[in-house]
């Protein structure tokens, strides 16, 4: 039978099925944290309470279970507040138990109202200070997480712990059973002849599928649509490499768009949109279907995304059941697809910019090639944020093997991402791609990495500056010295914490290198060093003086 309070709260936790806790201990969590430890849940016990709560975020992201965190109450809450707005953007569900500090004193030098801080973030907070009720109110919590898709931190004041009640507190009915389990929604008859007649009229469609298609199931049957329609294939950013492999995927739709997608998409007269977040990054602001009308099929439809109408017709429904219906509607059509544009996806280089070389230095476009030619197909891979990203984002993988959390726009969330993956898939290895910026926001975590034993490969792109900041203040003709530190030894350091580190100055080696780290595991870090001259399509449309690059537009013309 448990006897403190903190006891029966693990108790919950592990009822509700937790296998994997991020955690970083202080007064307020410690006693708990042990307690769920001793009840056989997997610790991970991190250096950076932000890096426990982004852990969880792509732990959760990768199994499709709430992620679990902790954290001490005050300052150690306050650490997670760049973490928390990503995964509530993301539509994460996480419950975190963060304490507070107790109530039976006059003074705490640690006590802040918590509150506040996270529900800015956008997450949830619930105070338990009501013995009692406190294990029902941790059931509450995964419910509310799982059904919201939201982070819900809990504040359970540490003296209220350590409590033993008189009466032991009863276990609830975990949320499993009491979640609802609601049939998939097939869409309405009538407006699917609508939406049919309207396909029926366009030529030149585009499929763009989001992570709602992915979570229904719905990837082979916007194949089947597509090739029912001529259409060609996209995704967003998050869904990425859902079709990889097929000859009419043209990548990403939105600011990461290759050359080639984007002049397809300047081309389409419909795109029908199938579980996807219509977002300012994922249309470009408006600017990426210019000729096209939106057919967004959703289970909830929404007039405006972020302050923009994107689509102006709309079908609800279950992702894959409305696209198998539709499907079963319309008649073939040839649509757009060529040979010679299947050639041109196939062959064009994701940017086809030209920018001068630099001795001693690598095109950061090179360094994606490569590795995207030397590492396995079966490894888990990770994208971070920053400048860096976008090359990273047009490796030819698949939507299972490939992560990607941005939609707060951070950086320094990459490695605390891949050790949320490694923690999701025990014995695999994971490769993290990143900047040198971001690496070093919080490279103190390589010392987690080695003593929990995980397989992650990091391989930094290190331009010696942030990349974003170098490009915006010289197109603005500001002096960018406070945005350019020097190429960091990122290889010296992570030796320095115990692992492996390369610096790779010669790209033909990479295959060595993968073979070798393929037989040892562990942990590396290899560092290419590149030019901070070469600038994403992204940063030269929004700021065209920052950079010394020529612009080779992709024609379309001979190509349909």
């Amino acid at each position: 039978m448990p006897t403190h309070v903190f006891e029966t709260l693990a108790d919950v936790f592990a009822a509700e099925g937790a296998d994997t806790c991020f955690a970083l201990l202080g007064d307020a969590n410690m006693a708990w944290a042990a307690a769920l430890a001793e009840r056989g849940v997997g610790m991970v016990y991190v250096r950076h309470e932000h890096c426990a709560v982004a852990a969880a975020t792509a732990w959760a992201r990768k199994t499709g279970k709430p992620g679990i965190a902790t954290v001490t109450c005050g300052p150690g809450l306050t650490q997670i507040l760049t973490a928390l707005p990503a995964a509530v953007r993301a539509r994460i569900p996480l419950v975190i138990f963060a304490g507070e500090s107790p109530l039976g004193t006059s003074w705490y030098n640690q006590a802040i109202d918590q509150a506040p801080f996270i529900t800015a973030t956008g997450a949830r907070y619930r105070p338990l200070h009501h013995v009692p009720r406190m294990a029902e109110a941790i059931r509450d919590a995964f419910v509310e997480a799982q059904e919201d898709r939201v982070p819900v931190v809990l504040g359970v004041p540490f003296d209220l712990q350590a409590q033993v009640p008189v009466n032991p507190l009863a276990l609830p009915v975990p949320s499993a059973e009491i979640l609802p389990r609601p049939s998939r929604n097939p869409p309405n008859p009538d407006d699917l002849a609508q939406a049919a007649n309207r396909i029926g009229q366009a030529k030149r469609i585009v499929v763009m599928a989001g992570l709602g298609a992915a979570e229904s199931g719905a990837a082979d049957a916007c194949r089947a649509l597509a090739d029912r329609l001529g259409a060609l294939l996209t995704t967003t950013l998050p869904a990425r490499g859902l079709f990889h492999g097929h000859p009419f995927h043209v990548g990403i739709a939105g600011g990461f768009s290759s050359s080639l997608a984007r002049a397809c998409f300047a081309e389409a007269d419909l795109v029908i949109s199938v579980g996807a977040q219509l977002t300012q990054h994922n249309m470009d602001k408006g600017k990426l279907f210019p000729k096209a009308e939106i057919l967004r099929i959703d289970t909830h439809p929404r007039a405006l995304s972020q302050g923009m109408v994107h689509a102006r017709h709309h079908l609800r429904g279950d992702a894959r059941l409305t696209v198998e219906a539709l499907a079963a509607r319309i008649a073939p059509k040839p649509g757009w697809r060529t040979d010679s544009l299947a050639k041109a996806i196939k062959e064009t280089p994701f940017d086809t910019a030209d920018f001068p070389a630099e001795p001693g230095l690598h095109d950061p476009r090179d360094v994606v090639t490569a590795l995207d030619a030397a590492l396995p197909g079966g490894w888990q891979m990770v994208n971070s944020s920053g400048h860096c990203s976008f090359y990273f984002a047009h490796m030819d993988r698949p939507f299972d093997r490939f992560l990607t959390i941005r939609e707060f726009g951070a950086i320094g969330n990459g490695i605390s991402y891949a050790m949320g993956v490694a923690a999701a898939r025990p014995g695999e290895t994971v490769v993290l791609f990143d900047g040198d910026g971001s690496l070093l926001m919080h490279v103190q975590e390589l010392e987690t990495i080695r003593r929990h034993g995980m397989n992650i490969l990091i391989c930094a792109l290190n331009d010696g500056a942030y990349g974003s900041e170098i490009h915006k203040l010289r197109d603005d003709g500001l002096p960018d010295t406070g945005a350019v530190f020097g190429h960091t030894d990122l290889a010296a350091i992570a030796r320095g914490f115990g692992v492996q580190g390369e610096r790779v100055t010669d790209l033909s080696t990479l295959p060595d290198l993968v073979a070798r780290f393929a037989q040892t595991g562990g942990a590396a870090v290899w560092d290419f060093p590149i030019s901070d001259k070469v600038a994403s399509p992204v940063i030269r449309r929004a700021h065209p003086k920052g950079h010394v690059g020529t612009e080779r537009p992709v024609s379309l013309e001979d190509l349909l």
